[in-house]
């Protein structure tokens, strides 16, 4: 089993910047894919970003230039550092890891991203 654990959402104002951070734990086999999605009220889930164990990055073209996706592999930790935020990308934020050799999926619980004056 996987477990991933999801930090630094909270409020900030438009324009401003949030740094999220997901700690994974547990059976993580090194060949995986990490990646961030959110989750508006009312809407489905959507990509935000993804990165490889090599650093491959795919961004949503939403986020493209506001965004940043990183990873540490000797801690298992992903980052996405996200500047000039807009109201619309207030939602919740989740992370999620795929185990290619079996693809299998882990998500985390989600960490609560508003974008408000």
């Amino acid at each position: 089993q996987v477990q991933l654990v999801e930090s630094g959402g909270g409020l900030v104002q438009p324009g401003g910047s949030l740094r999220l951070s997901c700690a994974a734990s547990g059976s993580i086999v090194s060949i995986n894919t990490m990646g961030w999605y959110r989750q508006a009220p009312g809407k489905e889930r959507e990509l935000v970003a993804v990165i490889t164990r090599w650093g491959s990055t795919n961004y949503a073209d939403s986020v493209k230039g506001r965004f940043t996706i990183s990873r540490n592999n000797a801690k298992n930790t992903m980052y996405l550092q996200m500047n000039s935020l807009k109201p619309e990308d207030t939602a919740v934020y989740y992370c999620k890891l795929v185990i290619l050799t079996t693809n299998t999926d882990y998500w985390g619980q989600g960490t609560q991203v508003t974008v408000s004056s």
